[in-house]
């Protein structure tokens, strides 16, 4: 299992999708999504069979039927079914909304709590073989869209790194204008942004949470308070001022 979602407009509905999507040498592969509305006694597969791994999905909190997924594809090798799918009518349907190319996935996205058009997603490309791995290229990047998918910009410049780009991981704020992203890259960190990904500052580029990016990496925001963010890398860190200093809790 790769992501999960309870409904929160409904706790008796909740989405899952399978296949590791934290790309260790032995990870596994999943079958697509699935869906329960009945609080997890019972299960229905809904599709994208071919994705195979699936890191990160995301539940509109007013509307269970609308569902983003972040399909990372095949970690071994190039294929179709793979970027952000979309589905309105509680997974019947579903619509690559973001796709860059047949080597190239998505592996996180988050909604602006105050406007769930709002939406910003990472792309990353990547492969993994039984002797290492590949993790950056030129498909990866972080994306924004205000009309709830239907069309997507990349965000780049105006302080974000340069280069090639690893794996991104980005959650929004509990403001809507501030915006983190752990960045993999050769001056990676966690970047902040303030006006809702605009323009962009480094605030932190330990070691600490940036190691193994391909496997460990995983940024949340509070949903109270906009300075208050967790990252998960080989622990789990607790930031209170906004990423410049965190302290272990586990």
């Amino acid at each position: 299992i790769g992501a999960i979602e309870v409904a929160p407009s409904n706790p008796n509905i909740i989405y899952v999708g399978t296949g590791e999507g934290c790309i260790r040498n032995d990870i596994s592969y999943g079958n697509g999504m699935y869906k329960s509305t009945d609080a997890g006694k019972t299960w229905s597969h809904i599709g994208l069979d071919d994705s195979q791994h699936i890191p990160r999905l995301m539940i509109d909190p007013k509307n269970p039927d609308r569902v983003f997924v972040a399909a990372l594809g095949h970690a071994s090798g190039p294929n179709a079914e793979r970027g952000v799918y979309r589905t309105l009518d509680g997974g019947k349907n579903w619509k690559q909304v973001l796709f860059k190319d047949d080597k190239t996935g998505a592996v996180d996205i988050s909604f602006d709590p105050a406007n769930n058009d709002v939406i910003y997603a990472a792309l990353y490309q990547q492969i993994r073989w039984p002797w290492g791995a590949s993790s950056g290229g030129p498909g990866s990047g972080l994306y924004k869209s205000t009309d709830g998918g239907d069309h997507w910009t990349q965000l780049s410049g105006h302080g974000l790194p340069d280069g090639v780009l690893g794996k991104i991981n980005v959650a929004v704020g509990a403001d809507s204008k501030t915006v983190y992203a752990q960045i993999e890259a050769k001056d990676g960190g966690l970047y902040v942004s303030k006006d809702a990904g605009a323009t962009w500052t480094r605030v932190n580029d330990s070691d600490a949470y940036r190691q193994r990016a391909w496997y460990f990496n995983h940024v949340f925001a509070d949903p109270r308070n906009p300075d208050e963010i967790y990252e998960l890398n080989t622990g789990v860190f607790r930031s209170t001022d906004g990423g410049k200093t965190f302290r272990s809790i586990h």
